[in-house]
């Protein structure tokens, strides 16, 4: 699949649209971790997956690794972070609703920016995080 160029700076791109892509690539890699780990059973990979894409892991994971993040990736966590969604968390308190957009925006950010390499280094200690519970 080839990737289209945007005519957008992912910079001035709304956090919510960057959290709409952010969403869906962490999800991806989630899934494909759960794969190569040699999970197969399709209510097992759902029910594995879930801990991984929650908002309360997605927070956690976004708290244990700011400090490490770097000056633009903060500003962009803080954008998600305090973006208006009109939508209301259906399973995790406000906090963690706010965090979880917060990653899934850097992610998507992250993503726009061509930064795949980041991308992988960010699933390898999220992954980490969420199995080290």
């Amino acid at each position: 699949m080839q990737k289209e160029e945007l005519t957008r700076d992912p910079n001035q791109t709304n956090p919510l649209v960057l959290a709409f892509l952010g969403d869906a690539t962490y999800a991806h890699c989630v899934r494909y971790h759960l794969i190569a780990k040699g999970l197969v059973k399709p209510n097992q990979l759902h029910k594995e997956a879930n801990r991984y894409v929650s908002a309360k892991a997605q927070a956690n994971i976004l708290l244990t690794l700011l400090p490490t993040l770097a000056e633009d990736e903060v500003s962009v966590v803080k954008r998600g972070r305090n973006a208006k969604s009109g939508s209301t968390a259906k399973n995790a308190d406000i906090i963690d609703y706010r965090h979880a957009t917060a990653f899934e925006a850097l992610i998507g950010y992250l993503y726009l920016n061509g930064k795949e390499e980041r991308i992988a280094e960010i699933m390898q200690q999220a992954f980490a995080i969420v199995e080290g519970e």
